[in-house]
């Protein structure tokens, strides 16, 4: 079996076989060889020598994102955080689990990254970027936002990630940002965190977003709500959002 993957390089279908029932939204493959030591300052060692990253999204309910203006209501809320966050991500879980689990079953060695865990809690870092694997992989451009943002969907989308060596055809083609001169996300943010700064390939995340100022609004939730619930970046953008 690992043999006739290999030589018929028919890896990308096995996958989207596999994930033919999970209900997912975007599948990309990502060429990581140009990433190698971006991926390592940050996951270390266990992502290293990896050439190629899976990234597999499920947009969110437009159903529940379309209310979120309305968030301090307990009803709305305790849905996004139930249906748009935490079962999502059980779920992106999963599936990355069944996707590694399928190629290293064929030899091929592959690791797959949480959904949402921080490694470094303070400064929000994961063991790998799933935003910047699904923007190599070409489903999506960075926001002002911080965001990715994909066109059919906008930043309504929660990705996950799988690094793998198997033989896919991997691409190294990140979206150009199309938000141009919007500043809907930064009018609308409560903790007054985005700066409204277009994404460049050279900038850092400081450029575009004041990270502790979204902190310490998700702190003062924490204190004075039951659900810490914001999303007004994803919600407002004119990308997935209904007209």
């Amino acid at each position: 079996m690992n043999k006739e993957i290999t030589s018929q390089k028919n890896t990308e279908e096995s996958v989207f076989q596999l994930l033919r029932n999970e209900y997912v939204d975007y599948i990309g493959f990502a060429d990581l060889t140009k990433y190698e030591k971006k991926l390592a300052h940050f996951g270390g060692e266990i992502v290293k020598g990896y050439k190629y990253g899976i990234s597999i999204g499920i947009a969110l309910p437009n159903s529940i994102v379309d209310f979120l203006s309305n968030r301090n209501d307990s009803n709305i809320a305790s849905e996004y955080k139930i249906h748009c966050y935490n079962s999502i991500n059980d779920r992106l879980n999963l599936i990355a689990s069944k996707v590694a689990s399928f190629l290293n079953q064929q030899g091929c060695q592959s690791l797959p990254i949480p959904a949402a865990e921080r490694t470094n809690e303070d400064e929000a870092i994961p063991t790998v970027s799933h935003k910047m694997i699904a923007h190599i992989a070409g489903l999506g451009w960075i926001g002002k936002s911080c965001l990715l943002v994909t066109l059919k969907h906008g930043p309504r989308v929660r990705f996950i990630s799988v690094l793998t060596n198997a033989p896919i055809n991997g691409i190294d083609n990140p979206l150009e940002q199309r938000c141009n001169d919007c500043q809907e996300c930064m009018k609308i943010c409560p903790a007054h965190a985005i700066k409204g700064i277009n994404y460049k390939s050279d900038s850092v995340r400081e450029d575009r977003l004041d990270f502790m100022r979204c902190q310490e609004y998700f702190y003062l939730m924490k204190k004075t709500t039951k659900w810490d619930v914001c999303g007004m970046c994803l919600y407002i953008c004119p990308y997935g959002r209904k007209k």
